[in-house]
């Protein structure tokens, strides 16, 4: 599930449209403007987003302890198309009982996602319904359309599915078994073409990207992992 925080973050000149994820300060929080974001009325434990030193390299650490939380870094809004979203990640100790196709087993070690203002005359009817309750809740408005890359225990890179929470959320799976634990993985995506090849059923027109998020969660499977993110970068 997605909630979204309302704020608002400037881009001037050759700023990079993201700030970075980690600091040098150890156990340190992201700096602004990354922003945790919870369940309304959360009370279950908080998955932890923290700064570390991992082979002399400053990344983001994101731990899951049977918790839930997000890391979202907000855009000017109206940002136009074409971007590619790049960064590195491992996983150190993934969910062995995730299941995304069951909202049971709806968990994941790590997610690297892209939050698009999708217009709502493309969101069908009764998903409109679900975006007006997850937005009433958060007290802001729920992005319409979220691509979610996943690193999955189970399911094979390139599976396409929705949440099973909500079909305004999409996960790609780019990695499974296939990679050895804590190993680094590149990746670099066309916002775009991912947009069009996971919501082409609804748009066919690219629409504003108003935030990334980063997020980890265990709550579902009760269970814990670790993993790291590091050199996010969003280009145009």
């Amino acid at each position: 599930m997605v909630v979204w925080l309302a704020c608002a973050s400037g881009v001037l000149g050759d700023t990079p449209l993201l700030a970075p994820v980690a600091g040098a300060v150890a156990d340190a929080p992201p700096p602004a403007p990354w922003a945790v974001v919870l369940l309304p009325n959360q009370t279950k434990p908080q998955s932890r987003f923290v700064s570390a030193v991992v082979d002399g390299h400053a990344v983001l650490r994101i731990s899951a302890d049977n918790s839930y939380a997000t890391l979202v870094h907000p855009l000017p809004h109206g940002s136009p198309q074409g971007h590619t979203l790049a960064w590195r990640w491992r996983v150190d100790q993934p969910l062995p009982k995730a299941n995304l196709r069951e909202k049971s087993g709806d968990d994941t070690a790590v997610k690297v996602c892209a939050l698009f203002d999708e217009p709502l005359d493309k969101v069908p009817v009764g998903e409109r319904l679900w975006l007006k309750a997850a937005s009433t809740l958060a007290g802001a408005d729920t992005p319409a359309a979220t691509i979610c890359y996943v690193w999955d225990a189970h399911l094979p890179a390139g599976t396409v599915l929705p949440s099973p929470f909500t079909r305004r959320v999409r996960y790609l799976v780019l990695h499974s078994e296939d990679v050895p634990l804590a190993t680094w993985v590149s990746e670099r995506r066309n916002l775009d073409a991912d947009f069009l090849q996971l919501f082409g059923d609804e748009a066919k027109v690219v629409p504003p990207l108003v935030a990334v998020m980063l997020g980890a969660d265990a709550d579902n499977t009760h269970g814990h992992s670790v993993a790291y993110v590091s050199d996010l970068v969003l280009e145009r």
